[in-house]
């Protein structure tokens, strides 16, 4: 069930706040608990566990987010100067504490292409980290990391939406390594099903391209925890015709 940042720290965090770093990262990041998962093809639901950074539709070109007077678009995101659709995208952000296995929103055949670090390495995302955690707030001046970091892309085609959309992978700085379940590209996987895990901080966004013929809604705003595979974030309504 999502969460608000101070109820996600104040419950799941706080009780293992005060382990090792030893223990956190040979242990618990590593975990992938049983959950109860949901199929419903009217929503699409959370890929990552984490906290929702934002969420908002915007043109190809348009500012997702400014970083120090740098605008930051779904060009620069998906490093595709053709992509030119309106689209909505939906950032999470995984931090330490996090599930890092991720999930499928919705059903569909995946292809994937991994980008390369801009620069010549990684970028950290501790910043971020820590005023999500540590000072309950969404402070993106330090992200950076979107602009360099490597990156999965994976483009999923729903047959039942008849369109693609797209599941955007960020590797943080420590361990740049991204990992598809599948190594076969255009393979089907269903709703809620383990696509891939990335460590060891790291972000994910969804990113859908708006239709003719269906409406995307977005249901939870940022600030909000989610859960990969438990918590829907988008609901869908046919159009009229």
């Amino acid at each position: 069930m999502a969460k608000t940042l101070q109820e996600w720290v104040n419950t799941d965090v706080s009780i293992i706040k005060d382990k090792s770093m030893k223990w956190l990262s040979e242990e618990h990041f590593f975990r992938d608990p049983n959950r109860a998962l949901y199929a419903d093809s009217s929503y699409f639901f959370a890929p990552a566990d984490g906290i929702i950074l934002y969420s908002k539709v915007v043109n190809a070109e348009e500012s997702i987010i400014d970083i120090k007077g740098r605008s930051y678009s779904l060009k620069d995101a998906m490093r595709k100067e053709e992509y030119s659709q309106r689209s909505l995208v939906i950032g999470i952000f995984m931090t330490f504490y996090d599930v890092h296995i991720n999930r499928i929103p919705y059903a569909g055949r995946l292809s994937y292409e991994e980008l390369e670090t801009i620069s010549s390495h990684n970028l950290p995302m501790l910043a971020i980290e820590k005023s999500l955690v540590e000072a309950l707030k969404i402070n993106t001046q330090n992200a950076e990391y979107l602009f360099s970091n490597q990156r999965m892309l994976n483009t999923i085609f729903s047959i039942e939406l008849q369109q693609k959309y797209y599941i955007l992978q960020i590797a943080d700085y420590d361990v740049d390594c991204i990992t598809p379940f599948r190594l076969k590209q255009n393979k089907h996987f269903a709703q809620g099903q383990r696509f891939s895990q990335i460590r060891y901080g790291s972000q994910v966004d969804v990113i859908i391209p708006l239709s003719e013929n269906f409406e995307y809604l977005p249901l939870l705003q940022s600030g909000m925890h989610v859960e990969a595979g438990v918590d829907a974030i988008v609901k869908i309504l046919k159009k009229q015709s």
